[in-house]
């Protein structure tokens, strides 16, 4: 397989790691790295027609209907960037989802390479989440465990406040992990039959997980 050439998604709870991932993939193979949430604010910020819907949605606090995004995504991926392949986050969702991503790209001669799904125990993804912090002032993030600052609730970068995030907390990232295993284990099935789907432990190191990576991108 060429190196220019690669259609893959990205599967994993929040927590193991997938941006860590995206970000080495999208290096080693030159693909653009599209998330929905990107994708969303990209839309919304120009006025598009299905940016206006969207935003008419996420006003009221609703999910937005799985045919919009669909339709949002399979615009997003007719651009030049996306012919050499792309690198898909947070999408699909669900199994209409999938379906319809297999649809356009069966009508554009396309078909997904591989599909990434990273697994992480829950109780180490609570570990990860719980654990972070991030700085009030600029942003920079720590973890009490894996990456403490020097000094216990003191930025080491600016000298900053850190806090958790409310969405970090244990409550709502258990309640985050159980959302995402209702909802994406059917496609985990769904891309078992297809023969796409690949394993990768994600309690491995970053690189460790990456190698394994590479090596599932390159046997495909």
């Amino acid at each position: 397989m060429a190196h220019n050439m690669l259609r893959a998604v990205l599967l994993g709870p929040p927590g193991a790691g997938k941006g860590t991932q995206a970000a080495k993939v999208i290096e080693k193979y030159n693909v653009p790295h599209i998330s929905t949430g990107d994708i969303f604010r990209a839309n919304i910020k120009e006025g598009t027609e299905l940016g206006k819907k969207a935003k008419g949605y996420m006003d009221e606090g609703k999910l937005v209907p799985d045919e919009l995004v669909v339709n949002l995504v399979t615009d997003r991926l007719q651009k030049d960037d996306c012919k050499e392949g792309f690198l898909l986050d947070g999408f699909p969702r669900t199994i209409f989802q999938a379906e319809q991503l297999d649809k356009f790209l069966s009508e554009n001669g396309q078909k997904l390479d591989i599909v990434l799904n990273f697994k992480v125990r829950k109780d180490v993804l609570i570990e990860r989440i719980a654990g972070r912090r991030v700085c009030k002032s600029c942003g920079a993030s720590f973890h009490v465990v894996n990456v403490p600052p020097k000094k216990e609730g003191i930025c080491d970068v600016c000298g900053g406040e850190l806090f958790q995030r409310k969405d970090d907390n244990r409550e709502t990232v258990e309640n985050r992990i159980n959302v995402y295993e209702s909802e994406t284990a059917p496609l985990i099935g769904y891309y078992e039959k297809q023969n796409v789907l690949a394993n990768f432990d994600g309690e491995k190191t970053h690189n460790e997980v990456f190698e394994d990576v590479v090596k599932a991108i390159e046997a495909k």
